[in-house]
């Protein structure tokens, strides 16, 4: 194959991929691509500059900051945000369905509203009794904020009146498209439970 040299941007509709073949086998292996939305994926390689580079986590201010209940449904393309949270309402976090695409996904969470009393935000497992938290739970601030672990359940709470500044982070461990472990470190005021 000839080697190519453009003067103006390359353009392609349907991403950009670097492969290697195989000289034996003629397998062809992707090395590095960009798909259609811009995402790249580095493959096992690295991805280095010469220059700065600017990582920024996203911030999501509204689906879970809008003074009422909701209930939403994340999306392994979330993976990486961290919700602000308005606790006036109920709020309903349900957690991406099975995959096995799953593992490694995260998303980081901080209460910016006080929870309201009878009030609660819930982090949900997908299916019934078919995943688990790993949770490092600890109470914020004052004496006695030692860490809780809880190893069992599919629920999440932030109890009614937990503070603004709690936060929550989760982390899938693993996931074989059955059942799920995540992982979650929460520190709150009062201590978050998991059921």
């Amino acid at each position: 194959m000839a080697n190519t040299t453009f003067k103006g941007p390359v353009r392609a509709e349907n991403g950009f991929e670097q492969i290697s073949i195989n000289s034996s086998t003629g397998a062809v292996t992707t090395n590095f691509d960009i798909d259609t939305s811009g995402n790249v994926d580095a493959g096992s390689g690295n991805i280095a500059s010469t220059g700065a580079l600017t990582i920024r986590q996203k911030i999501d201010n509204s689906t879970f900051n809008t003074g009422s209940a909701v209930t939403d449904t994340l999306t392994a393309a979330e993976s990486g945000t961290l919700f602000t949270i308005d606790g006036t309402g109920d709020i309903i976090v349900n957690m991406p369905a099975l995959s096995t695409d799953n593992p490694g996904i995260w998303y980081e969470f901080i209460v910016t509203t006080a929870v309201g009393g009878g009030k609660t935000v819930t982090f949900v497992l997908p299916g019934s009794a078919v995943s688990n938290w790993y949770g490092a739970l600890s109470l914020m601030g004052g004496t006695a904020a030692n860490p809780a672990s809880d190893v069992a359940g599919d629920t999440l709470t932030l109890v009614n009146s937990t503070v603004v500044n709690s936060r929550v982070k989760l982390t899938c461990v693993t996931d074989d498209g059955t059942n799920s472990t995540w992982k979650a470190e929460a520190l709150a005021s009062p201590i978050s439970t998991i059921a």
